[in-house]
């Protein structure tokens, strides 16, 4: 299978600043924070990328990588609100992840129900935590 690099999409980080905007009717201070948190979101959408490899997810930063998460670790994975998709979820056997959702949320779904499986199953390649009881 080749590999795929997900296409950035600047919607969260926009929402972000969006509500940092109307919190201004609130409190100047709530707002700025808001929004400084939805301009950091966006600074991340135009550097990062996720790419789909054959044994693996990699994370790069302005085309370096940064991380590589081996399809044969994960257990699960998950988008919250999949009609208006803003975080992605995904467990490995020693640890748990939560991303924004800064890339093609349709195209994130597609690849890893191809390479892993359907949303909320465990890949039949993941070992067990070893700390789990023996089933």
């Amino acid at each position: 299978m080749a590999d795929t690099e997900l296409q950035p999409r600047f919607w969260v980080p926009l929402g972000v600043v969006g509500l940092g905007l109307a919190c201004g009717l609130l409190s100047w201070i709530a707002a700025a924070v808001v929004v400084l948190f939805g301009c950091f979101l966006m600074l991340q959408t135009a550097l990062l990328r996720l790419r789909f490899e054959a044994e693996a997810l990699v994370v790069t930063r302005s085309g370096t990588e940064i991380r590589r998460f081996p399809y044969s670790d994960w257990m699960g994975w998950q988008v919250f609100w999949p009609m208006v998709p803003v975080l992605f979820y995904f467990r490995e056997v020693k640890s748990i992840h939560f991303l924004p959702m800064l890339f093609d949320a349709n195209a994130l779904n597609e690849q890893l129900t191809t390479r892993i499986g359907p949303s909320g199953t465990r890949s039949k390649e993941a070992a067990p935590p070893a700390d789990a009881p023996h089933e």
